[in-house]
């Protein structure tokens, strides 16, 4: 055993980690597409076995697949969703992690949990509020009402609970959305909360994790399209992804944004040891469970 990504059929894998090279709708810098190759290449090469956040070596426990659909840069925002959508439902039933690509390709998972949406939290660590109506107001080419900026106002439609962590970016349209029922803003930039305080906003006991890379501080996560000064430190995202997974049940997870440069290899590498952390403290909730359930 080599790599982190240790079966080569999705279909008998525990974790299938979803690759979705995709960046059509973004506004500033590009490069996205080239993301998910990139975190993948760490995952094969460089990211240790042992999860310290968790404590365990899910490599061990788990069988870790990788699938990437052909041909998705080249499609159009609602046929790319469509084919990542249909995608994302072969493998239901076990831990999928999207990695991204543009934020526009969560639509596809939440579009595959919507008819329980009510029952769901989405947790996003973003530095935009990504609440637009569309793209028209800032883009000479608009995208629609599927693009990146618009992914957590789609996911809101669909009934979804937001609880939104690191935002310090947003529109005024956006703004006037903030706190609404089923909305829960925690902007980053004055005060950071406890850990505990964002657990208590989450109302469901389900959550979906979805992680924009530049809700990170760019000292840690620096090659994205839009890196946002300030910005989520990375152990305060380890304590909150180990919380989340911990007291929460984790339904899903993406992690998008990455926009790898050849001179920095950070956010990439970052990327993925989010991706393994994920699976680690996944895992560690089955344990503890396991446990529980043989006490007498």
């Amino acid at each position: 055993m080599d790599s982190i990504i240790n079966c080569a059929d999705p279909g008998a894998a525990d974790v299938v980690i979803i690759g979705a090279p995709y960046d059509k709708t973004s506004s500033y810098g590009k490069g996205a597409e080239r993301g998910p190759e990139a975190i993948v290449q760490c995952l094969h090469r460089q990211i240790e076995f042992y999860e310290r956040v968790s404590g365990l070596t899910p490599v061990e426990k788990l069988k870790i697949a990788y699938q990437a659909p052909a041909g998705l840069q080249e499609l159009s925002p609602p046929v790319m969703v469509e084919t990542l959508q249909e995608l994302y439902e072969s493998f239901g039933g076990k831990l999928r992690i999207i990695l991204g690509g543009e934020h526009s390709v969560s639509n596809a998972a939440w579009r595959s949990f919507a008819a329980r949406a009510g029952r769901i939290t989405i947790v996003q660590i973003d530095a935009h509020a990504d609440l637009r109506e569309d793209d028209t107001d800032y883009s000479d080419h608009p995208s629609g009402k599927l693009a990146h900026c618009s992914v957590m106002r789609r996911a809101y439609e669909l009934g979804y609970n937001l609880v939104q962590v690191g935002v310090r970016a947003y529109g005024a349209a956006e703004r006037e959305l903030f706190n609404r029922e089923r909305v829960r803003v925690f902007e980053w930039g004055l005060k950071e909360p406890r850990v505990e305080q964002i657990l208590a906003a989450i109302a469901t006991e389900q959550v979906y994790l979805t992680i924009d890379v530049d809700g990170i501080d760019p000292a840690f996560m620096p090659a994205t399209g839009t890196p946002v000064p300030g910005g989520l430190s990375w152990y305060y995202t380890m304590e909150l992804i180990k919380n989340l997974c911990v007291g929460k049940v984790l339904v899903g997870a993406d992690i998008v944004e990455v926009a790898p440069r050849l001179e920095d290899r950070r956010t990439e590498y970052g990327a993925a040891q989010l991706c393994y952390t994920l699976i680690g403290c996944w895992l560690l909730k089955a344990s503890l469970s396991e446990r529980r359930g043989r006490r007498p």
